[in-house]
């Protein structure tokens, strides 16, 4: 079982940047490919940003790319992301995921889940 608890979320301004985090309870963290997804009100979860088990390789959608940074460490068992220039379209709850299969660049078969923190970017 992995318990994830996301934070870094809040009220920015057009241009901003916010790091999120998201802390895994888990002991073999390293094991898990890591992703961020996002859902905005009455829209579907789109699939941001994942990492590699290692951290050596990462994957982005292309809207986010040169905008966000994921990463990890594997030593406090926390995935990070990144976000700079900021838009009102990133507006959204970014929700990140853990799955143990080694594609991790694939947005399914995620199976644990963080609650969420919400990103809402002003105009």
């Amino acid at each position: 079982q992995v318990q994830l608890v996301e934070s870094g979320g809040g009220l920015v301004q057009t241009g901003g940047s916010l790091r999120l985090s998201c802390a895994a309870s888990v002991r073999t963290f390293s094991s898990y490919a890591m992703g961020w997804f996002r859902q905005a009100p009455g829209k579907e979860r789109e699939f941001v940003a994942a990492i590699s088990r290692s951290g050596s390789s990462t994957y982005y959608v292309d809207f986010v790319k040169g905008r966000f940074t994921i990463s990890r460490d594997n030593a406090k068992n926390t995935v990070y992301l990144q976000m700079n220039s900021l838009k009102p379209e990133d507006t959204a709850v970014y929700r990140c995921a853990a799955k143990l299969s080694i594609s991790f660049y694939s947005a399914s078969g995620y199976d644990y889940w963080g609650q969420g923190t919400q990103v809402t970017v002003s105009s």
